[in-house]
């Protein structure tokens, strides 16, 4: 990050907003030789207490930002509304959410939470599209005295909503860091990877990693057994260029991996199915966490790039009652909605709903290769065989006769019906190719997509707003 952390942006930045007393500053400042739209609500009597004068100057470089096209930035360490104010104080934080929401998929906003952030104005983080945590940050909305009168358990600030909390439950942050250093470096790391604006692409870089690198890495690290487990991140830094994978919301649904990285030195969405947690299944976070990340792309141009390893959606009776079904529907939504290029790789397991719902050729991919041990089913031999032939297996009295049975039966189905030819045969997949070409085909595939356009009329106005899913 070129401006050297938030003291260098303060210094050196263009003011937006006038020197008016209170808890915020603003301005436009430069960020790895791009333009952005930066704000800081820290100081003040009240540690950033937001009133007035802070609203309107927030709200205004937020307006600011989507008339010149360039990312918001903003630094938040806030004690809420400026009580001394009264109901101007929340009227004022109404406003930078209001702006916050324009300015949603027509530019980057990336939030950094570098104290407190507490109160309704905590809700601002929330419609960002990134938001960077300090490990001594924390944001709720009802506080801890609040919450022991109403639960009659007491609990702290760390505990109700620190770092840790919005990094593996609420999924709120989508990165950790030590400080405020380190903060204003890691959004700027976003930031390279994001466009300024929805009409513009993002930052492409040289590319010294071969396109046509054979992906041995990727190819060893996917075990034959369908059972075992592995770290999918092995295999996409492997497939993408070298040491460009940015991870987002790592400890969040762990079961799925989002985040971004380079490809013939053009920046991509990634999506994953993380075998290592959860067998990959999809539950109720992972389906709203890989949705959001899917819109966020669209919103903003970036290609998408899907490995699938997924047995299905989790069961459980649970997950039924807290609507797995709507929730499962937002990442349908969200891909079906995708108008940007995407590239899917089927590199074990791909069953049920859950081949469809992972960028299949049915919600509009374009180039959809499997890998040839592959297995694209309505479901697992085991649990088809159970289905189809349960009469069958259940008249045969000699448990091991029994087993024997099931096993040819489950080994019949598999091979006819579990195989990546049968779906590569009725179109459903583009090509079964060796692992080892896997870096080769994405990047070819990706050049030839270069000039894909939505095939619905674009207006001068973003594709749609990027809403917190």
């Amino acid at each position: 990050m070129t401006t050297g952390g938030p003291a260098a942006v303060a210094s050196s930045h263009v003011p937006q907003g006038g020197a008016r007393p209170g808890a915020a500053s603003a301005g436009l400042c430069t960020v790895d030789g791009r333009s952005v739209a930066w704000f800081r609500v820290a100081e003040g009597r009240h540690r950033g207490a937001i009133g007035p004068v802070e609203g309107e100057v927030v709200a205004a470089l937020v307006d600011r930002a989507v008339t010149l096209g360039v990312p918001v930035l903003g630094e938040v360490a806030t004690s809420g509304a400026e009580v001394g104010e009264g109901v101007a104080s929340l009227h004022a934080w109404g406003r930078v959410a209001a702006a916050l929401v324009r300015a949603s998929g027509a530019v980057p906003v990336v939030l950094c939470a570098t104290g407190p952030c507490v109160g309704g104005p905590a809700l601002v983080l929330g419609l960002a599209d990134h938001v960077v945590m300090t490990a001594d940050a924390f944001a709720y909305l009802s506080g801890p005295e609040a919450v022991a009168d109403f639960t009659g358990r007491p609990t702290d600030s760390v505990a109700l909503g620190g770092a840790g909390v919005h990094s593996r439950l609420s999924g709120l942050a989508s990165m950790v860091v030590a400080d405020e250093e380190e903060a204003a470096a890691a959004a700027a790391d976003l930031l390279a990877y994001l466009p300024s604006n929805f009409l513009d692409e993002s930052p492409r870089l040289p590319c010294t990693d071969p396109v046509d690198r054979a992906s041995r890495v990727a190819a060893e690290a996917v075990p034959a057994t369908a059972t075992a487990s592995y770290d999918v991140r092995s295999v996409i830094a492997d497939v993408c260029d070298e040491d460009t994978f940015l991870e987002v919301r790592a400890s969040w649904a762990p079961n799925v991996v989002v985040g971004y990285a380079r490809l013939g030195g053009r920046a991509v969405g990634v999506v994953a199915n993380q075998p290592s947690q959860l067998a990959g299944t999809l539950d109720i976070d992972a389906s709203r966490k890989a949705a959001g990340f899917v819109q966020g792309c669209d919103a903003f141009g970036l290609p998408l790039l899907t490995f699938v390893d997924c047995p299905g959606y989790q069961p459980g009776k649970d997950l039924e009652w807290r609507g797995i079904i709507r929730h499962g529907a937002e990442l349908v939504h969200a891909y079906a909605e995708a108008t940007v290029p995407r590239l899917c790789v089927v590199m074990r397991k791909a069953y049920g709903g859950a081949f469809i719902v992972l960028d299949s050729k049915g919600l509009g991919n374009d180039v959809c290769l499997a890998w040839p041990a592959a297995e694209i089913a309505v479901m697992g031999a085991p649990g088809a065989v159970r289905i189809l032939h349960g009469r069958r297996l259940a008249a045969v009295e000699d448990p091991g006769e029994r087993d024997r049975l099931a096993a040819d039966l489950e080994a019949d189905y598999a091979r006819r019906l579990c195989t990546p030819a049968v779906a590569a045969e009725r179109g459903y997949v583009d090509d079964i190719v060796d692992p080892l070409d896997t870096r080769r085909l994405l990047a070819t595939a990706l050049a030839s997509l270069g000039t894909k356009r939505a095939d619905r009329p674009l207006a001068r106005r973003p594709r749609h707003s990027n809403t917190p899913l």
